[in-house]
């Protein structure tokens, strides 16, 4: 992947780095970072000296067609693990598992603690399963990571990327081994997740909204749909209203026809 397509991506948009010397030589690490855009996965690693695991959702390898195959190639070309998100809990645990698997080989770790693509742009709440409880078992460092302009360069809908620079932010290692042993305490995991969270924030930039982008996404498509359902319902309105008013107009003139008919006749 670094040489197929990481040189020609920085060759292309040459993205931007702060805090590369963060990121460890060897050893085990997880890299947290915000998820504004499908390209961050390609970004990320591009820009990166060692090779970084993410997790990936099962339906990037299941895809039909031929951008379905493209890209299934790249995420198995480039190492990821497919998770099938069918089943939460189980798809929760296994992304924990491939993430623990990962740091025991000494590997880097990447993960969207959001656990899908902001919908508008903003940084969303963590969810506190997969990072924290990876975190805690492993003793792994967590490096805050910001993508910045990526959801820019090729926002829904729009086939053709745009050409432009977008920005990496990489914070400075966060040590969570004072929780070690606590990974099934939920508070714990919750203020764990926060401050990740909270260091992605002061690297983003980015508005921070205390609920899951998950559930944003449903408010904005049941928005869409009642609005869908709403624009239906008035066309139907004016198209009742037209027809009614073209039956008031053809009773008229057959009215009107009917009365000069008479008029003619005479007595």
């Amino acid at each position: 992947m670094k040489v197929a397509i990481g040189g020609p991506l920085k060759l292309a948009f040459r993205p931007w780095v702060e805090g590369l010397e963060n990121i460890p030589a060897e050893g085990p690490a997880i890299l947290a970072s915000n998820h504004l855009s499908f390209s961050d996965s390609f970004f990320l690693p591009a820009v990166l000296h060692r090779k970084v695991t993410f997790i990936a959702k099962a339906e990037y390898f299941t895809t039909p067609g031929m951008k379905g195959r493209l890209t299934a190639a790249f995420f198995k070309g480039a190492g990821q693990l497919p998770v099938d998100r069918s089943g939460a809990r189980g798809a929760g645990e296994a992304a924990i598992k491939s993430g623990i698997d990962v740091l025991e080989r000494g590997e880097l770790f990447g993960i969207y603690p959001e656990g899908t693509r902001s919908p508008d742009g903003r940084l969303y709440r963590g969810k506190p399963g997969g990072l924290a409880r990876v975190a805690l078992a492993t003793g792994a460092p967590v490096i805050p990571v910001a993508m910045i302009d990526t959801e820019k360069i090729q926002p829904p809908g729009q086939v053709r990327p745009k050409l432009m620079r977008p920005g990496i932010r990489i914070g400075e290692p966060l040590d969570f081994t004072r929780y070690q042993g606590m990974e099934h305490d939920r508070f714990v995991l919750r203020a764990v997740t926060d401050e990740v969270m909270y260091e992605i924030m002061k690297l983003s930039g980015q508005e921070y909204v205390d609920m899951y982008a998950t559930a944003m996404k449903r408010q904005l498509a049941e928005a869409a749909k009642a609005e869908k359902e709403a624009e239906k319902a008035a066309k139907a309105a004016l198209a009742r209203a037209e027809k009614e008013q073209a039956e008031k107009l053809r009773a008229a003139m057959e009215q009107a026809d009917q009365e000069q008919t008479e008029r003619r006749s005479g007595p």
